[in-house]
């Protein structure tokens, strides 16, 4: 009874005018730089991060997760119509959705991934509200231990989510741990990594680091990849609304990727891409015409657009509730809370439930704003594929800079956010995750500051951290997160070179 109590006040504060603009703002733009390909919620957040830095907090934050919402809709616009993923969850989207556009289906597949959305976002947002207070009240018996070992679960499972290597996700995750350091020891007093720069006393900013690394690395790395020959876009025609076949075999996928994608989200290395592939597979076990996919079965759109929405509520849950960001957009949404002196975790239920339960109920009037903003714009969003990406990139380019400069107008913050710029370049060519350096930087500190608290508690006993059955089992995870896909992926090489002997033979 009280989570209706709490969601209702939530909502009052969700429909104030201002932040019902806030709202307008983030979904408007995640479905813009959803359709627009190669630019992500992620790199949104982190551009907007020092625009919004003296900013209303529950704005600034609505209009975050409403970017976030946003970029998951619209990333089905590409996949249908230009076979181009704006969002990598969208990836399975392509596999039908653009085969059903070259048919002449191109609306209704618009239409029921804009619907699956929508139905998936309510009952993933109401999940969120619900299950949210109960992961609260068992999160609030932890002790320094419970949270070291909690952050090693993060720092691990974000390691090992992204990218192709687990090796390379670790190494990411030491740089950004090895940039946590920098600046004053807030326990001795002592200055660390500064090398006698005054600027660096207080630590690297977050924000120049989110910006350079996922703005300017992403504008340098696609300025190298020179010019490519354009992009087909498939025209919408026909109806853009579904008919009645359509309906009847879209609406158990759209409720079944919920079920799929809300739980997975919630895990830690969980996350959309994981939640759209499994909803892909289950539809074509369960789909009375499985001989229509990879042809364009509707089904195969329906069900993952549902899955990969309902994730993005459920990848709130560890980052309201713990702090635990599973994504890039919630390692750079954490950043959001923090640089208004916010940790997300059990104790800002108790100490800003408004802010909270405001930014949960935004969700749902966010669901409402998308599935009016996406049908009837579809031409304007379309529109938008044939913008130029040099002066696409060259205005992220300047807004980042601009940005930077208005947030922290130094010399030597522009010098870092070129350093670090190049620094994500240098990563993405080789391949190396952005998102766990984030992820280090931030958590970092927490980690270092709760395992001292553990340590002088027990007297510098190390056993202390498996001595308490919660943080054994956190420990516990956290190396099964870090042995299973090292296990998951030397099979899928194995099984690869298998096959090449066998085409050789």
């Amino acid at each position: 009874m009280d989570t209706f109590a709490f969601l209702l006040d939530g909502l009052l504060i969700a429909a104030q005018p201002i932040n019902l603009f806030y709202a307008l703002i983030g979904v408007t733009l995640g479905t813009l730089v959803g359709v627009l390909p190669g630019i992500g919620p992620a790199l949104t957040v982190a551009l907007l991060l020092p625009v919004t830095y003296q900013l209303d907090p529950a704005g600034s934050l609505i209009m975050f997760a409403g970017i976030y919402y946003g970029g998951m809709y619209g990333g089905s616009t590409t996949s249908i119509l230009l076979n181009t993923p704006g969002e990598s969850a969208s990836i399975v989207t392509a596999l039908e959705g653009n085969k059903m556009a070259r048919a002449g289906r191109g609306g209704p597949a618009l239409a029921t991934a804009a619907i699956g959305s929508f139905v998936a976002g309510l009952i993933a947002t109401l999940a969120l509200a619900f299950i949210a207070p109960f992961v609260v009240k068992f999160a609030l018996s932890f002790g320094p231990r419970e949270y070291f070992a909690l952050m090693i679960l993060a720092f691990v499972t974000v390691s090992a989510a992204f990218g192709d290597s687990t090796l390379r996700g670790l190494t990411a995750l030491f740089i950004g741990l090895a940039f946590s350091i920098v600046g004053i020891d807030q326990l001795t007093g002592q200055t660390r990594l500064s090398f006698g720069v005054p600027d660096l006393l207080d630590g690297l900013e977050v924000t120049t680091l989110a910006v350079a690394m996922f703005a300017i690395g992403e504008t340098l790395y696609v300025a190298a990849q020179g010019a490519r020959a354009p992009e087909k876009v498939e025209a919408v025609r026909g109806s853009l609304w579904m008919n009645k076949s359509d309906w009847k075999r879209s609406w158990m996928p759209w409720l079944r990727g919920t079920a799929i994608g809300f739980p997975i989200g919630a895990m830690p290395a969980g996350g959309a891409d994981v939640s759209s592939f499994l909803s892909y597979s289950t539809e074509k076990s369960f789909s009375k015409h499985p001989e229509e996919f990879g042809h364009g079965a509707i089904e195969g759109v329906a069900g993952p657009e549902a899955a990969n929405n309902a994730s993005a509520a459920g990848t709130l849950v560890p980052l309201l509730t713990l702090g635990l960001p599973t994504t890039a957009t919630a390692a750079i949404m954490l950043a959001g809370f923090q640089q208004f002196g916010l940790q997300p975790g059990p104790l800002l239920f108790a100490t800003n439930p408004q802010l909270v339960w405001g930014l949960i109920a935004s969700l749902l009037i966010a669901n409402f704003m998308l599935l009016v903003l996406n049908l009837p714009l579809i031409g304007l969003w379309v529109r938008l594929l044939t913008i130029p990406k040099p002066w696409l990139y060259a205005g992220i380019l300047v807004f980042a800079t601009l940005g930077t400069i208005g947030a922290n107008p130094s010399v030597f913050e522009l010098g870092l956010l070129l350093t670090f710029g190049v620094l994500g370049y240098i990563m993405r060519v080789f391949g190396y995750p952005i998102a766990p350096v984030i992820v280090g930087l931030i958590l970092g500190p927490m980690a270092e500051q709760q395992l001292r608290r553990a340590l002088s508690i027990s007297q510098g006993d190390p056993t202390v951290l498996i001595t308490s059955p919660i943080a054994a089992l956190l420990l516990a995870l956290a190396a099964i997160a870090l042995i299973v896909p090292l296990i998951l992926r030397a099979r899928g090489k194995g099984q690869v070179l298998a096959q090449v002997a066998a085409t050789e033979d």
